[in-house]
């Protein structure tokens, strides 16, 4: 008789509501070695596993997942690492629930295996034991490739051409590495120590780093297109966008970006042990149901909010954020205010943000993200007070590297156009993927761009 099928998941440990927000320490706080162990001994190792297509970088994930059941955790990372440069970040942040985990055969009987936590277990493993583990290099090949943006994508690529004996530069605006990593994502979700270690992972294979470089700026692409025999775009989706009603240029009311890069980036949290103020304000609502709201509404509960809103414009069913963040948002004591459209701010006499009209709604048909379309409802029409509003809605590229390279097609949103499959543009020797080409999306999908993109320079480069 074969072993008996464990349909339970181990629950992941993780601080508790009334401690973790009143600091910015990580929530979840990973599998010790026996509790990952037992979860990986619940693969059903399939002949032909599904969870491996349902990753956007092909990750062996049964190949890893058996070295955890045998104890031999060094060779679990190295397997990852043979197409994963980033595995303590994507077992933090993945949407697995929608890609590999959602595939698992466990699911369709009981709780699919927690592929991310396994993965954060191992990378999280590797960083105390401090050996670090990496796959075989090829020679250098003299070819040399720069990479603009040191987020997800960039990344990604900068490790997969760094292993086939690539030249690689990459090219970073900010005076720290990581992208969105750095300044989107707060630190009680991916902290920034984390961040460090796997650029610094990147960069021990060679990979070199340039900070403060604004590509456009410092230098434009075709004049770095003199120094490398090949580009890659990644430099992600940093213009925010704003819900176009009246009352959005008071005070008190911010981008996403602005508000988490304030507090991510620049440690606003730690104010005045760093030099950057942030707003502490009593009533805040957060526009938007995405990750990126959760994060902006979880942060404004851990700087002192006497009360947080989610604002969203159709049904709890229809969020797009992560359940588990959706969950820990609602423990922490985030509100959610469905079915609800902000119609305009109001201000003070001093220009400060007040509060907003709103209108309540109701949803109709579908429309073509497959969500039921919200309708107004009629007479609907209430106020609420707010002295702060965080608009977390969506992002597009920053238009900057577009203008100043002609020949490169971009699509309506600013978006740089490039092929699915290749990340090829339409200018000879550039590449794009991530943010910059699809708008804000996941970490794991930008990866996966790379990882495309990556592929693709090494066949035109090396002529195969």
């Amino acid at each position: 008789m074969g072993k008996e099928v464990d349909y339970r998941r181990r629950p992941m440990p993780k601080q508790l509501p009334f401690e973790r927000v009143r600091n910015f320490d990580e929530v979840a706080l990973g599998y010790p070695p026996e509790v990952a162990r037992e979860e990986a001994s619940r693969c059903l190792k399939c002949k032909k596993p599904a969870c491996i297509g349902g990753c956007p970088v092909g990750i062996d994930i049964t190949g890893f997942i058996e070295r955890i059941v045998d104890g031999d955790f060094a060779g679990g990372v190295k397997k990852i690492k043979e197409t994963n440069a980033l595995p303590a970040v994507c077992g933090r942040v993945c949407p697995q629930e929608d890609q590999c985990e959602k595939v698992c055969v466990l699911g369709k009987k009981g709780d699919p295996l927690a592929i991310g936590r396994l993965e954060r277990f191992l990378a999280d493993w590797e960083a105390a034991s401090g050996a670090t583990e990496r796959p075989a290099m090829a020679p250098p090949n003299g070819k040399r490739v720069a990479i603009v943006g040191s987020g997800p994508a960039g990344v990604t690529v900068a490790n997969d051409l760094a292993l086939l004996g690539y030249d690689v530069s990459m090219f970073e605006a900010l005076h720290e590495a990581g992208g969105v990593l750095t300044y989107g994502i707060p630190e009680f979700r991916l902290p920034k120590a984390i961040v460090r270690r796997e650029i610094e992972y990147v960069q021990s294979l060679g990979v070199k780093l340039h900070l403060d470089f604004v590509v456009g700026k410092t230098r434009t692409i075709d004049v770095l297109l003199k120094e490398f025999d090949a580009m890659f775009v990644g430099a992600g989706a940093g213009l925010p966008w704003f819900m176009g009603i009246p009352g959005e240029n008071l005070n008190g009311v911010y981008s996403a970006n602005e508000y988490l890069t304030r507090c991510n980036l620049m440690k606003g949290f730690r104010f005045p042990a760093y030099d950057t103020p942030i707003k502490r304000p009593s009533r805040v609502a957060v526009f938007g149901g995405g990750n990126v709201a959760m994060d902006s509404a979880r942060t404004a509960i851990r700087l002192g909010a006497d009360e947080v809103h989610i604002v969203y414009r159709r049904s709890r069913e229809e969020l797009p954020a992560r359940l588990e963040e959706v969950e820990n948002a609602e423990e922490e004591g985030v509100i959610f205010d469905f079915l609800t459209l902000p119609t305009r701010l109001i201000g003070n006499e001093r220009g400060w943000l007040s509060g907003m009209e709103c209108l309540r709604m109701t949803l109709g048909e579908p429309d073509e993200s497959g969500r039921r379309r919200p309708v107004p409802l009629a007479g609907s029409e209430h106020l609420v007070k707010a002295d702060a509003v965080v608009c977390a809605i969506g992002n597009s590229p920053n238009p900057l590297i577009a203008m100043t390279t002609p020949g490169l097609a971009v699509g309506k949103k600013g978006n740089i156009v490039a092929d699915e499959a290749t990340g090829k543009t339409s200018r000879d020797g550039i590449w794009a993927g991530g943010d910059v080409v699809t708008g804000a999306a996941t970490v794991i999908s930008a990866m996966g761009a790379g990882r495309n993109a990556a592929k693709s320079i090494h066949a035109t480069l090396s002529g195969t």
